[in-house]
């Protein structure tokens, strides 16, 4: 990393530490306008930030001296960025309009294009009713098998566009191995009109056979064991022939997807069948349209401070590593967005958590924040007591749609009103004097109001980001997710990380199958003396 830019970003950083975000609002009456972007009709407001221009002008400096341009036109043109598992990262590829897209040479964009069309099918199949269940009725539910991004990015997708749903089609998603969650979907299913969607590339993910098998016997059960009816009700998204046809999968009904897609960015391949059985194949190709307009505008906008990506994540490495706030709050003023957070969390954490640089050399600097959130309507009235008066602050994302046709314009003016509310807040605050006034004014007396204020201080100056978009429907929903999904490149890029491997999930899984062997052995093999204790009182309990 460039250690010249370093110095000059924690120079700036101290002489602006000295002014408030409102501060800089005084400065700058057109701080407003310069300070939001706009692609496609998404929003950007970035202006309640403790940066002006020259916290910009360094902060790309240093992304130009991370050779941050040069390493993004690398991922788009298929070389191997992914140095630890030697892969290319062409996730982009899964939802590009291009005929040819070289890997190694090889054009991978046939192939793609392959598996859309037979997804395309299949669903065009399922709703018309061509694929019936084993007792010939009509498919309507649809239970996703899965895990990780196999499990988040179709929840979150499908979550968000319910409205948009093909009518009379339902879905459910199995992705912990806690049995509760599984017997608590088979309980109200029917087998007759239920397709099994097992996402899993290798077909060997523990989690995702354990349910899957455990559901196929279930299935089994209800059909009288009826083995030949497996063809009509599970698919697989896989990879291992050999594995789904011995589960009982028509050849047929197993859709591939490759190795330079990581699971978390998955939902643009076979992955995302679930969501196009579920939302049609029409607005799917909307969502993957959405997708590519993000690619395009973050591959395209070559001046970088006009790249909403980019901009994005530079703000979040100048908290994380100027500011020390090595938190973050995805806070979505929607419903159907519930689950963002989540799905934000594992793109974030999962991709930037780590601790050596992409040529295995340790850090002595932070890389990914800690990142959480939930409905903002609903944050109001839990954590943002801490968020406004705690001892932290915590950068804030406020995601909110302009308009939403599936609700009522008196409730979205009142959701908008308090998104809005909320980020000015955050940032003016509230002084003791202010408070003591309009204590005074609702005629407390003046020893009591005195001490009252004290506890009604918001020391205000806490930075928030908010993403507009003008409703939430496949294309925009497209286009958030793409976002994230650079932003997290583009911090990669400036902290030398590898943002394409997650070495890090191995070792508990590893040990918890060496865990399980001694369960279901009885027989305890060497571990820690705190571990051997918790299996010899799990074994002595369990029933």
């Amino acid at each position: 990393m460039s250690f010249c830019s370093i110095e000059a970003l924690k120079s700036h950083h101290q002489q602006l530490s000295e002014l408030t975000i409102s501060d800089l609002f005084k400065q700058d009456q057109d701080r407003a306008k310069d300070f939001t972007l706009e692609s496609n009709g998404l929003y950007f407001d970035f202006s309640k930030n403790n940066i002006n221009e020259k916290t910009l002008e360094l902060l790309l400096d240093f992304a130009d001296k991370q050779k941050l341009t040069t390493k993004i036109q690398a991922m788009f043109n298929g070389e191997k960025i992914n140095n630890t598992e030697n892969r290319a990262v062409l996730h982009t590829a899964l939802r590009s309009d291009k005929e040819s897209i070289l890997l190694d040479g090889y054009n991978v964009m046939p192939e793609i294009k392959a598996v859309r069309a037979q997804m395309a099918e299949f669903c065009r199949k399922i709703h018309s009713g061509e694929h019936l269940g084993y007792t010939g009725k009509k498919i309507t539910t649809i239970v996703n098998i899965g895990i990780g991004g196999s499990d988040l990015g179709p929840v979150l997708i499908c979550q968000a566009l319910k409205p948009y749903r093909v009518s009379g089609m339902n879905i459910h998603f199995i992705s912990s191995v806690d049995g509760y969650m599984l017997n608590d979907i088979l309980a109200d299913i029917d087998p007759e009109i239920t397709l099994f969607v097992v996402a899993s590339k290798t077909f060997t993910t523990q989690e995702t056979m354990t349910n899957a098998h455990s559901t196929r016997n279930w299935f089994l059960d209800k059909t009288a064991n009826n083995s030949a009816a497996i063809a009509k009700h599970f698919i697989a998204l896989s990879t291992n022939t050999t594995a789904v046809e011995a589960f009982g999968i028509a050849r047929e009904n197993m859709f591939a997807f490759w190795d330079f897609v990581g699971g978390r960015y998955s939902s643009c391949s076979a992955i995302g069948l679930s969501i196009a059985l579920y939302i049609g194949s029409d607005n799917f190709n909307q969502f993957l349209g959405g997708a590519r307009a993000m690619d395009e505008h973050f591959s395209q906008t070559t001046d970088l401070r006009q790249n909403l990506p980019v901009i994005l994540g530079l703000i979040g490495v100048w908290y994380n590593n100027f500011y020390d706030y090595h938190s973050l709050i995805i806070s979505p003023y929607n419903t159907r967005l519930t689950r963002f957070p989540a799905y934000i969390q594992q793109l974030e954490m999962e991709s930037n958590g780590k601790s050596v640089n992409k040529a295995g050399e340790p850090l002595n600097y932070a890389t990914c924040p800690v990142v959480w959130g939930d409905s903002g309507i609903n944050g109001q009235h839990a954590y943002y007591q801490l968020l406004h008066q705690g001892t932290q602050i915590v950068p804030m994302d406020i995601i909110v749609a302009t308009s939403d046709k599936f609700s009522n314009q008196e409730h979205n003016d009142i959701l908008w009103s308090n998104a809005i509310a909320q980020a000015e807040a955050f940032m003016t605050g509230k002084s003791y004097a202010t408070a003591k006034s309009e204590l005074l004014a609702q005629g407390m007396k003046e020893e009591v109001a005195a001490e009252v204020a004290k506890h009604k201080v918001f020391a205000g100056n806490r930075p928030s980001n908010m993403i507009i978009l003008p409703e939430i429907n496949p294309h925009y929903l497209g286009m958030l997710i793409a976002l994230y999904e650079h932003k997290a490149f583009v911090q990669g890029v400036i902290w030398d990380i590898n943002t394409f491997d997650q070495m890090g999930v191995e070792l508990g899984k590893a040990l918890a199958k060496k865990v399980l062997h001694d369960i279901e052995s009885g027989q305890i093999s060497e571990h820690d003396a705190s571990t051997v204790a918790i299996i010899q009182h799990y074994l002595s309990q369990k029933t």
